[in-house]
């Protein structure tokens, strides 16, 4: 069976009913978040000239992504995604009304906008990883590369429509009326999840614990060569390039003497040029790899920050900001396409957790640099500085290739056999220490250590948490290989994780096994006090 993602139609992700209705209500939603986007911002210029307050906007929104994403992760790997969300979406509601009411009435202070900002961070924080996650339930594998470019098509939508709308209420009635209408706007994907029939696939084993869950996520993501290359090359960017979304806001009022309507058209033009952008994303993806289509929008987007830098004039900025956004779209779609294609389904929350954890806490970071920076120094050097940022980090990652993996089958293969357990052990029962024999010719020792090197990834990453490789003294052929798993039960799980691209790391590394000889496989428990 052919399990590749196969090039069709950009739009037919929209054929499954679920998935197009809830991305309708996303941008919706999208929509209502930029236009809080436009007057948190703005509303933060108005009570306080201060860079640093300006950019702490941005990081009071990113921070709790930072702290959050890991255990928001897990919790979407072993909860019921459908009301996990439900339940985040009345959380930022609350939170997007309550700002509206203390701003309409005068109540709203420097500490106070900071504070609910990072309440909608948590709220972020808390969603986004199970959003994420939630695609691949939604479409088969055939319509995973629509739906992924959907999404970031559907945010930019939002992205050019919410802060032109933003930048007019803010003018005629001010920022509350953003709060409002955020609030609203998650009404639409309340409404989709309530009625959503979620299929629920029978759990062969116990849920796993929140922080046993933790564990074995970092522990992939720790292991996991493509998606640490997909985290490196995310940091190398967004920590830059976050310079110019953070000091717009003070571009726009401080040196253009611009409006709200002003600020918002050039967040539109971001917007904009986005969605330009990602209809020309395929073409461009057929002619060029992902690390040449990455680097070069980083350049591109380090030529944006030269040029934030030094044009004074509001109407030579709006292609600036469109030429920003189509080089924004080319990374961040990228990364994901790489992230979400790269890990299997029973991490896949977990894994994406860390991805969005490096970006929120990139741009976090990123946005507490360089308003620091900006205090001290003037915006125009502060935004050359983060384009040279920008291209160091190109230079400096251009080694961490980002994966190609739309043909690689992620589908369990289960292909080892059932371990034995005696009936009066308990599966809770732990640690578990899995020895495995081989026999190898001493000329072929060195290729044989190698190819176990990529064993040891694939353990690791799918639930071992120590590994080893010993050769016996008396006998050189022979080689012992050990890992370790926490439980019984979580060795089980062990076992339903290695996929049918994995098996041919096992099938390399076990060609050098002597010919008519079995691999013997023995399983240990750590004593109890009974068995002592």
């Amino acid at each position: 069976m052919d399990t590749t993602i196969e090039k069709r139609s950009p739009w037919s992700a929209l054929r499954h009913s679920t998935f197009r209705w809830l991305w309708l209500a996303s941008i919706a939603s999208n929509i209502g978040t930029w236009m809080h986007e436009v007057g948190a911002g703005w509303l933060m210029t108005t009570l306080s000239a201060s860079p640093m307050h300006v950019a702490l906007v941005q990081v009071a929104g990113s921070a709790p992504m930072f702290f959050l994403a890991l255990p928001a992760g897990a919790m979407a790997d072993i909860v019921d995604k459908r009301r996990y969300l439900l339940m985040v979406q009345v959380w930022m509601a609350a939170v997007a009304m309550l700002l509206a009411l203390l701003t309409l009435n005068g109540m709203m202070t420097v500490a106070l906008l900071l504070l609910l900002t990072l309440s909608m961070g948590v709220g972020t924080a808390l969603m986004m990883p199970a959003w994420s996650a939630l695609t691949p339930e939604l479409v088969d594998k055939r319509d995973l590369g629509s739906a992924i470019a959907l999404s970031s098509l559907g945010i930019n939508v939002a992205r050019a429509i919410g802060p032109a709308i933003a930048g007019v209420l803010v003018s005629l009635t001010g920022p509350w009326a953003t709060f409002a209408l955020n609030a609203v706007s998650f009404l639409a994907v309340m409404a989709v999840l309530y009625t959503w029939k979620r299929e629920q696939t029978p759990a062969l084993f116990p849920a796993e614990r929140l922080l046993g869950a933790m564990r074995a996520g970092w522990r992939y993501s720790r292991s996991s060569q493509p998606l640490q290359a997909v985290l490196v090359r995310s940091a190398a960017f967004f920590v830059g390039a976050s310079a110019g979304m953070s000091l717009l806001p003070l571009i726009v009022r401080a040196e253009l003497n611009g409006s709200a309507s002003d600020f918002g058209l050039l967040l539109g033009s971001v917007g904009v040029g986005a969605v330009l952008g990602a209809t020309l994303l395929p073409r461009i993806r057929d002619a060029v790899n992902p690390d040449h289509l990455v680097a070069g929008s980083s350049l591109l987007y380090a030529l944006v920050l030269c040029a934030l830098a030094g044009v004074r004039n509001l109407y030579w900025l709006i292609p600036v900001m469109m030429i920003s956004g189509a080089a924004w779209i080319a990374v961040l779609s990228s990364l994901q396409m790489a992230a979400q294609t790269s890990v299997p389904n029973w991490v896949r929350a977990r894994a994406l957790s860390v991805y969005i954890l490096v970006f929120f806490g990139s741009m976090a970071a990123g946005g507490a640099l360089w308003g620091f920076v900006a205090s001290h120094l003037s915006i125009s050097l502060t935004l050359l500085i983060a384009g040279g940022v920008l291209l160091v980090g190109i230079v400096l990652t251009l080694h961490f290739h980002l994966p190609v993996t739309e043909t690689e089958d992620l589908a369990p293969s289960l292909h080892w056999p059932a371990p034995i357990l005696a009936d009066d052990q308990d599966q809770e029962r732990g640690p578990v220490m899995i020895t495995l024999e081989y026999q190898v010719d001493p000329s072929q020792a060195e290729q044989f250590r190698l190819a176990m090197q990529d064993v040891r990834s694939m353990r690791m990453r799918n639930g071992a948490f120590s590994w080893g490789l010993v050769q016996d003294s008396e006998h050189s052929q022979r080689w012992l290989e050990f890992f370790f798993d926490e439980s019984w039960l979580e060795h089980l799980r062990h076992h339903g994780r290695v996929t049918r691209a994995e098996q041919r790391i096992e099938a390399a590394a076990r060609q050098f096994q002597a010919v008519g000889v079995a691999i013997r496989i023995h399983h240990y428990l750590t004593p109890t006090k009974s068995h002592t």
